[in-house]
């Protein structure tokens, strides 16, 4: 099963654990699971940090790869996807997210219920 943790999931992972939903972290930690961060991810929370918006102290990429999380990158066809996504939810990241999923059959690992609306898989964190 292949995860892709939403920000707030990445940053609880590597900080706040106990935040998160036991069957989150359950499928996060199992070794079948390839758990798996967008760069868009994390350019949104590299931007909140700078606004000010956010505090933390680690290197997203670095703590990310050593809790064993693989950094996806995002594709031209992942641009024209969310670009094309019907205008349930504004959020460009949100939207990135969504359309990586699909094409990864991957499960979104969120609180956010607004990823429901577009089908695909997710499990509430």
């Amino acid at each position: 099963m292949i995860l892709l943790l939403d920000a707030h999931v990445l940053l609880w992972s590597l900080s706040d654990v106990e935040d998160l939903d036991s069957r989150a972290v359950r499928a996060i930690q199992d070794t079948m699971s390839d758990v798996v961060v967008s760069t868009a991810s994390i350019w949104e929370l590299e931007i909140k940090r700078a606004k000010g918006k956010l505090r933390f102290a680690s290197d997203l990429i670095v703590d990310a790869t050593r809790a064993g999380f693989d950094v996806l990158p995002i594709q031209a066809v992942d641009a024209i996807a969310a670009a094309r996504l019907p205008a349930h939810h504004r959020d460009p990241f949100d939207r990135m997210l969504v359309a990586q999923a699909a094409r990864l059959e991957a499960t979104i690992v969120s609180r956010d219920t607004v990823f429901d609306r577009y089908g695909v898989d997710r499990l509430d964190a």
